[in-house]
């Protein structure tokens, strides 16, 4: 478990950013509308990008080394890079910072289990983002799995054409990492809701990679739940996809639900019902506001990093069965 019992802060807290994309911009503007922080410092991959962050909100660049020691920065948010998480969220916590990090924690999963004993022994928040938990997605997936009855196939697709693929870190091999590691709340999804996986399957390929860009990739993972659901996770992007997809299938004894895109239909013998799925906007925001009502009230957050890390350890899985084509199982200390 991952237990802490942090001082509640009175006052307000220095924000240190690293990252200069889309997640942190949305973090920004959330930090900016909060009275309880302040944006103190940018960091960013690229000094173009980061100099222009830097004069849209006012506050100085400077390397994420120069940003975790500064002592008017109580917290560093992590919104860049995949592969640069940990190291990130390690010096952050080892200069006494509370840490927010977009999933992954890590891209391996030994570093992510250092970092969150790190954050115990430093008794600091490491909050791993999953705003897909937060989403009207999931809250109908959960509101609606009584109605199915025994439940026994899943399939979860996301597919994005993009042509010409573009040349930055989400099409690098060692930046994004194995794609459903990089494309974690894939499988945090799942487990979030099915429990704990017995075995993985796994196969990958990638198209006309150079200099560790590559234009398109496809992941297709089986996943067996200890309950014997058997899920299917698809997930491709790029010049070689020709058709968007966002859509789960949920399939029971007793009816399917079927979240496709902005609708939702439960599909019964007697009926097919429409449902309502409620807004996608303001997950960023609603994440960090959680974050904040947590350390200056205590209140739940909704997610911890132990789950984010057995997720983690699934995605690995899936990663070394695509290796090796074997079925990977699942021992019990990786629960």
């Amino acid at each position: 478990m991952y237990n802490l019992e942090l001082p509640l802060l009175k006052n307000f807290m220095g924000v240190g950013l690293v990252g200069t994309g889309y997640a942190a911009r949305l973090r920004a503007e959330a930090f900016d509308q909060d009275h309880r922080t302040k944006l103190v410092a940018i960091a960013g991959h690229t000094p173009e990008k980061t100099g222009n962050f830097s004069k849209a909100y006012q506050i100085p660049m400077m390397t994420y080394q120069e940003l975790v020691v500064r002592e008017d920065v109580d917290l560093v948010v992590i919104a860049g890079i995949n592969s640069d998480h940990g190291k990130i969220a390690r010096a952050a916590l080892e200069n006494d910072k509370h840490v927010i990090v977009e999933y992954p924690l890590a891209v391996d999963v030994q570093e992510a289990e250092q970092l969150i004993a790190l954050a115990q022994a430093k008794n600091k928040l490491l909050h791993v983002e999953h705003i897909e938990l937060l989403g009207g997605w999931h809250q109908t997936l959960k509101q609606n799995l009584d109605e199915l009855g025994q439940l026994f196939y899943v399939r979860l697709s996301t597919t994005k054409p993009e042509r010409p693929a573009p040349r930055k870190w989400t099409y690098h091999h060692n930046y994004f990492g194995f794609p459903l590691i990089g494309a974690l709340s894939r499988l945090h999804r799942l487990i979030d809701v099915f429990g704990e996986v017995f075995s993985v399957n796994c196969h990958q390929r990638y198209w006309q990679t150079e200099n560790d860009y590559y234009q398109s990739c496809l992941c297709t993972a089986q996943l067996c739940f200890k309950s014997g659901l058997l899920a299917q996770v698809i997930y491709s992007k790029g010049e070689t996809v020709w058709q968007s997809e966002r859509k789960l299938e949920i399939h029971g004894e007793n009816g399917g639900l079927i979240l496709d895109g902005n609708t939702a239909a439960l599909i019964q013998p007697k009926e097919t019902r429409l449902i309502d799925m409620g807004q996608r906007q303001g997950l960023f925001a609603k994440d960090t506001t959680m974050v904040l009502d947590y350390l200056f009230d205590g209140k739940p957050l909704y997610v911890t990093p132990t789950a984010s890390l057995y997720s983690l350890k699934v995605a690995d899985a899936a990663r070394r069965a695509a290796e090796t084509g074997l079925t990977i199982f699942l021992t019990t200390d990786e629960s």
